[in-house]
């Protein structure tokens, strides 16, 4: 994995191989990226990085100047590793979280104007994740939702769907939340 661009752009990141995770590709990374550059301020935002992995999203996040970044990931080994590099670069506004991520989802008592979601493909749970994220209130206005899915899986008829964009084998759906819809 690869840092495409920012403060750390070039940075190699290599992960053990025993790791449970599926990285985004840089090819699809390097898309959503694009898309984030030309709708938001980096350094103004406050973002949440869900089944985080390895943390490629969050140090991209944290390369190009997000000021407040919180990663979540089940796995210990996982968090450890993202705790290693968060050190080695020095990063001070990336806070690692050691958890489960639908139950951190019902008791975050914080608002971010973009959540990023990479849950496994096997995972049954990929439905819930727009409802918990809406139902508890977890976006700012116009604050985005982004889930990272398999084809097979649609989110199109989900309540403040945006668009699919689809990069290789990896999709992603957004969700844009706004008060003035109901």
């Amino acid at each position: 994995m690869r840092i495409i661009s920012g403060k750390y752009r070039g940075r190699r990141i290599i992960a053990p191989k025993k790791l449970p995770v599926r990285p985004t590709t840089d090819v699809a990374k390097e898309g959503l990226f694009n898309i984030f550059n030309n709708n938001f301020d980096f350094e103004s935002l406050k973002v949440l990085d869900l089944f985080a992995g390895i943390g490629s999203i969050s140090f991209e996040f944290a390369s190009r100047g997000v000021k407040d970044i919180t990663t979540v990931d089940v796995d210990y080994n996982c968090v450890r590793f993202i705790k290693k590099i968060v050190s080695e670069l020095k990063i001070e506004n990336l806070k690692v979280v050691n958890a489960d991520t639908f139950k951190f989802l019902k008791f975050i008592n914080s608002k971010f104007d973009i959540i990023f979601a990479d849950p496994p493909y096997n995972n049954k749970k990929f439905n819930i994740i727009p409802s918990l994220v809406f139902d508890n209130n977890l976006l700012n206005n116009n604050g985005w939702l982004i889930i990272e899915h398999p084809s097979e899986i649609s989110f199109t008829d989900y309540k403040y769907f945006l668009e699919q964009r689809k990069y290789g084998k990896v999709n992603f759906s957004i969700f844009c939340f706004n008060e003035q819809v109901v």
